[in-house]
């Protein structure tokens, strides 16, 4: 294996008369009411007031689902085959990966994590990186250009690949897998924004999101192939400029999409969305984060699991493209319901 690579809220009584003191009236108002009458409307309404914030106390209303961070690794560089990691799928404890890159890489691995379950190191062997070959038997990187990897719950697994747009299913890692795009929408993809997150359903199901839309400001089509027949059953509407780059099916049978926005100088923003789907109907959508920019680096890969107490966990982790001033970060997320 490779060298680990370390990385964290009574009224007032009234006056006594005095012996021999006559009884003060009380004093009267404008209307001719007595003071007294006015206290026992005060302490009525004050009555109220605590019956209405002991309500409120009682019934709060529920909190929003979020995601709160719990640690980021930074992973140096290494060698000439690595960066532009863009995709990411995990077993179920978050540990042994596989990523794949827009250079025509696969790499599988393990995270190395504390007991806090933070990233701490990562280990791989060399001779696992597998080289993807092109629909034309090319190593070229527009037929390589890998975007987004998922499991498949009956073993093996599939990529998503942009420029030459395109599925492949693998039984095992190999430099060509099988395609599966036939009958598959790709028209209006764009050349370097086409094909882009990918996640497997727990029924096996393939749901396909393009990096951009059909035409500007419309939804985002998500293609679903199902018992080998490609069909689009619904779409995701876009919220500001955020556009999909990543996406995986959770333990708890929802999707959760990765987003990315772009600030020019400032930055890269993140934003994860989790769908709910009936028959493949959206019930819910829900945003769990949204960052300002700069916060994180370009967060490309998503992988959804559970840690031992049942919370799900989101991994994320950054596509450098192959640019000294960005880095390779490995960025971990808690669900708080």
């Amino acid at each position: 294996m490779g060298d680990d690579i370390s990385g964290r809220a009574e009224e007032p009584a009234e006056e006594a008369q005095g012996p021999g003191e006559a009884r003060k009236d009380p004093a009267r108002i404008h209307d001719g009411r007595p003071a007294q009458g006015l206290r026992r409307g005060a302490e009525v309404a004050l009555r109220l007031a605590v019956l209405a914030a002991f309500s409120a106390c009682a019934a709060p209303a529920a909190a929003a689902p979020r995601a709160v961070e719990t640690g980021t690794f930074r992973w140096p560089a290494e060698r000439e085959w690595f960066g532009g990691f863009s995709g990411i799928d995990t077993d179920a404890r978050g540990e042994a990966f596989r990523l794949v890159s827009d250079l025509g890489y696969m790499l599988p691995g393990r995270f190395l994590r504390d007991a806090a379950g933070r990233v701490t190191g990562v280990e791989y062997d060399r001779r696992d990186i597998v080289t993807f070959r092109g629909p034309d038997s090319a190593g070229e990187e527009d037929q390589t250009d890998a975007e987004g990897l998922t499991f498949l719950p009956g073993g093996g697994f599939a990529v998503s690949f942009e420029r030459a747009n395109r599925v492949e299913r693998f039984d095992r890692p190999a430099p060509g897998g099988t395609d599966v795009t036939a009958g598959m929408d790709l028209g209006g993809l764009l050349w370097n924004r086409g094909l882009e997150a990918i996640a497997a359903a727990p029924d096996g199901a393939l749901y396909l999101i393009p990096e951009e839309p059909a035409w500007r400001g419309g939804p985002f089509p998500v293609q679903v192939l199902r018992d080998g027949v490609w069909t689009t059953p619904f779409s995701l509407p876009g919220k500001g400029w955020f556009r999909p780059v990543g996406a995986d099916f959770g333990p708890d049978g929802r999707l959760y999409v990765l987003e990315r926005d772009f600030w020019g100088l400032v930055g890269f923003m993140t934003r994860v969305r989790r769908i709910t789907l009936e028959d493949d109907v959206v019930t819910a959508d829900e945003v769990l984060l949204e960052t300002r920019a700069g916060e994180h680096q370009n967060l490309e890969g998503i992988a959804v699991w559970a840690d031992d107490d049942g919370a799900i966990r989101l991994t994320l982790i950054s596509d450098d493209n192959v640019a000294r001033l960005q880095w390779t970060e490995v960025v971990d997320y808690v669900v708080r319901e």
